[in-house]
């Protein structure tokens, strides 16, 4: 079999970029189970509702679902078990200093394999109030609405 290049979306956190903004990107391994790995193969994971925890010196991402394995025996893994991350240990040190200030957390933001290994997108983020959301959804309406003048003026 020929070896995945490339980078391959299985899932993305697209709730997680309206509720915060976003600071600062990290890209983060995950130890999985070989069933876990099966599954994202087949596209199945959940990234809603799941969060970071720096415990003990290591980072564990919490509440993301992979359903279980269809083709799977009685070794197939917990749908919502906490995961660890694989990150160097100055990242894991940078960010549990900075999700210590008040409104900081650490949110996933896409899973997705990179030639071939599992890979998941974290972010420290901070949230959002109420009229935060509101302005950067009209300023998206307001974009479109300029794109969309520009194509209908072209088009004439």
């Amino acid at each position: 079999m020929a070896k995945q290049t490339g980078r391959r979306l299985v899932a993305q956190n697209r709730k997680a970029r309206h509720d915060y903004l976003i600071e600062d990107v990290f890209e983060a391994g995950l130890v999985l189970m070989g069933t876990e790995v099966k599954a994202l193969r087949d596209g199945h994971a959940n990234l809603t509702d799941s969060w970071c925890e720096i415990e003990g010196g290591e980072a564990w991402l919490h509440g993301m679902q992979i359903p279980v394995y269809a083709m799977g025996t009685w070794t197939n893994h917990t749908p919502r078990r906490k995961r660890k991350l694989l990150l160097h240990r100055d990242e894991i040190a940078r960010l549990e200093q900075r999700s210590q200030d008040k409104g900081q957390t650490i949110v996933p933001l896409a899973l997705y394999f990179l030639d071939g290994r599992a890979k998941v997108e974290i972010a420290l983020a901070r949230g959002k109030k109420e009229w935060d959301k509101r302005q950067t959804l009209r300023e998206r309406q307001d974009t479109l609405e300029a794109q969309r003048a520009v194509r209908e003026r072209r088009d004439r």
